[in-house]
């Protein structure tokens, strides 16, 4: 498999492709005021909005840093809603995402810890430099803000 590696301080973590629409620059967002802090805003692809998800605010409690290597990774989130599971654009920040992984999927297993509050880091594998984690793209929001970022509108 095929993933879009990235790091959160010093820890290497990684995305699966095939769930990556494009991997793009910084870009501005509209911050939205009541939601949580991790949600770094919006942003308008291809004439729609998008939320933006800071992985580094998420998972350390600060926000990512703006450089050069911090991209904009819009992938496909599987959105539940009231008829199904819909692929919802999603945007990511992710720091120092400047490589590609290939690993193969039956490389990582359990971490040996149960993070219950970050669901969405998934299982680990080790490779010529170290420990990687998978970041599992379909847990990253939880169910109350998946309905903030995702409402069905009323137009």
């Amino acid at each position: 498999m095929l993933f879009v590696q990235f790091t959160l301080d010093q820890d290497r973590y990684v995305l699966d492709s095939s769930q990556i629409e494009r991997v793009l620059p910084l870009a501005p967002l509209k911050v939205m005021p009541g939601v949580p802090a991790w949600v770094a805003g919006i942003f308008e692809y291809e004439g729609a909005p998008v939320p933006v998800i800071d992985l580094a605010a998420l998972a350390l409690g600060r926000r990512s840093h703006e450089r050069l290597s911090t991209r904009l990774a819009l992938v496909y989130y599987p959105h539940k809603s009231s008829t199904g599971v819909e692929p919802r654009r999603l945007g990511i920040l992710l720091e120092r995402a400047t490589r590609t992984l290939s690993l193969d999927a039956s490389a990582f297993g359990h971490a040996g810890v149960e993070a219950t509050d970050a669901r969405y880091l998934g299982p680990i594998a080790r490779d010529a430099e170290g420990l990687v984690q998978w970041v599992r793209i379909e847990h990253v929001l939880p169910a109350p803000v998946q309905a903030q970022l995702f409402a069905e509108s009323a137009a």
